[in-house]
């Protein structure tokens, strides 16, 4: 999973997705932001320009935003997109949808993003325009507070049946858990611990059953971020950041390590050490983990994970 506004370009992206195909990783995720809450600005490749490049240069991986905000993506576009790059690929897109959050560039390129309530209304509103434009083959209309269809049809019809799946990010109990049961195909947990991660999973059970859908009717993953090296130095070096926290700033290696991953806040070591911490997401129930992967010149960093981490997982 790739932070596409901490300086994404052509030249970093291209050479990213090859790698990420030749290297065996099963997708490629990418952040849907102008910019980050803070400045620098830096270079930030437009999310469904660069997945069409995707689409047409791989083969094997899956891919989507994590997640395009439907605070700034007007979801009739962003359906018609998303299909097109589903048949493109071959049925590989993965529409990856939230409610925004990022203030700063909203206010920078003149979005209104709204309080919570305000943003979680118009997700929901979002959710049903692009489901039934996707799912029906006759004109559909919708009357709502954000959004409004008239005897709409998207055309051409998707190949895949229903169009590019959905997956709805967050990990809030109250608005978006019973969004993803109503509406996901896959659920993305984001920087949650295997522990939360299998109560809020559970819930998710609930309330796909109060909705008359089955549990299994929703993959199960989750996004969190990835601080790999096959050496003690590389790894404290890869964390200084974290030592500027006043209560990590003197904790031994390992428990460190303990509390990143306890925290949900990352995968966090060698080979071994991250293997075992996926298997603690395996058995919470996650099916796919996308790690935030934070150096997008570190190609020698991400062919050693390739080489010790991805042959021992299914």
């Amino acid at each position: 999973m790739i932070e596409g506004q901490n300086g994404l370009n052509w030249s970093r992206w291209q050479r990213l997705v090859e790698e990420a195909e030749k290297l065996g990783f099963a997708g490629v995720f990418r952040s849907d932001h102008f910019t980050n809450q803070q400045k620098p600005d830096l270079d930030s490749l437009e999310m469904i320009v660069s997945l069409a490049y995707l689409a047409d240069h791989t083969r094997s991986i899956h891919f989507g935003p994590l997640v395009a905000p439907l605070s700034f993506r007007d979801p009739v576009m962003l359906a018609r997109q998303a299909t097109a790059i589903d048949d493109l690929s071959n049925g590989r897109m993965i529409l990856g949808l939230g409610a925004g959050w990022q203030e700063r560039e909203h206010t920078l390129f003149g979005y209104h993003l709204g309080d919570v309530g305000e943003r979680m209304s118009r997700f929901a509103e979002g959710l049903e325009v692009i489901t039934r434009l996707r799912k029906s083959d006759e004109p559909v209309s919708f009357a709502g507070q954000f959004f409004q269809l008239h005897e709409a049809l998207l055309l051409p019809r998707p190949r895949r049946s229903g169009g590019p799946r959905i997956m709805i990010g967050g990990n809030g109990p109250k608005r978006t858990l019973p969004l993803a049961a109503r509406y996901a195909d896959i659920w993305n947990a984001v920087f949650i611990s295997p522990t939360d991660f299998y109560e809020r999973s559970q819930q998710l059970d609930r309330l796909l059953t109060a909705a008359g859908r089955q549990p299994a009717d929703v993959k199960r993953t989750a996004m969190t971020a990835v601080i790999f090296a096959r050496a003690d130095a590389g790894i404290e070096r890869r964390l200084t950041w974290q030592r500027s926290r006043p209560e990590l700033a003197d904790l031994p290696l390992p428990q460190l390590i303990e509390q990143m991953v306890s925290k949900g806040l990352a995968l966090c070591g060698n080979a071994e050490q991250i293997l075992s911490q996926i298997q603690l997401y395996t058995q919470a129930g996650a099916q796919e983990l996308m790690l935030q992967w934070p150096d997008l010149d570190d190609i020698e960093g991400l062919r050693a994970f390739a080489s010790d981490v991805l042959p021992h997982l299914a």
